[in-house]
């Protein structure tokens, strides 16, 4: 499933000069914009420290204008889906990711920031509506300890552009007790099949998604260190 509504193109007009930086062979290489959404919940300062040193010049906002013109928008998330769900509507997040995607530009969730982007969440017997850029519920894992808290290697699959060169046995940092445990977007003809990544903790569950401009990770890239770089890396040069 897709957002609805207008998708909006990036503001034109030449970048400052602090925002360029020479390569080789004397072409100049635009630094990519990406928004961290600031909705009240999300490790801020590791996520915007880890995108930077990722190469992207990093704005903290809630502000739908900057976040609808920046080439990313990355989404945070930590803590309950309910409250994420809150927190996000009271920014008008749902409406930000949904036009965004309906234009084709890059989203990237991260942990709780992954799960709501499901159709909902049940946590404790309490049902919450999802953004519904995907079908499907996120549910508590079925596992002996929770929450599934450190380091798990993950199944990418071979074409992934969010795991590019990185060994298969590389591990990234986890915490959470929830997650999706299923892939119930069915195959469209029109679209190119969604990269699923799958992980294991008492059972199946996907590590991360990448569908078209939606992109997702239940792990913490900014906890994951080198690996973690890698990826966020991978991601905004795609972007």
């Amino acid at each position: 499933m897709q957002g609805g509504g207008k998708g909006f193109a990036c503001r034109g007009g030449t970048r400052p000069a602090s925002q360029r930086y020479p390569v080789d062979e004397g072409r100049t290489v635009t630094t990519k914009s990406v928004v961290l959404l600031d909705y009240g919940s999300g490790n801020l300062h590791s996520a915007e420290r880890a995108l930077v040193r990722a190469g992207a010049q990093v704005e903290v906002t809630a502000d739908a204008t900057a976040a609808l013109a920046a080439d990313g928008l990355v989404v945070p998330g930590v803590g309950a889906y309910a409250a994420c769900m809150a927190g996000l509507r009271k920014v008008r997040g749902e409406r930000i990711i949904g036009q965004r995607l309906a234009g084709g530009r890059p989203v990237l969730g991260i942990c709780v920031g992954m799960q709501i982007l499901f159709e909902r969440g049940v946590e404790f017997g309490v049902e919450t509506e999802g953004c519904a850029e995907w079908p499907g519920v996120v549910e508590r894992l079925s596992a002996p300890v929770l929450p599934h808290m450190g380091w798990n290697t993950v199944s990418a699959p071979s074409d992934s552009v969010l795991f590019a060169g990185l060994p298969a046995d590389t591990r990234f940092y986890f915490v959470h007790s929830y997650a999706a445990q299923t892939w119930d977007l069915p195959p469209s003809e029109h679209f190119a099949n969604p990269k699923l990544t799958w992980t294991e903790h008492g059972v199946p569950f996907l590590a991360a998604v990448e569908n078209g401009a939606l992109s997702a990770t239940q792990f913490h890239p900014e906890k994951s260190g080198n690996a973690g770089a890698q990826l966020l890396r991978n991601w905004i040069e795609s972007i």
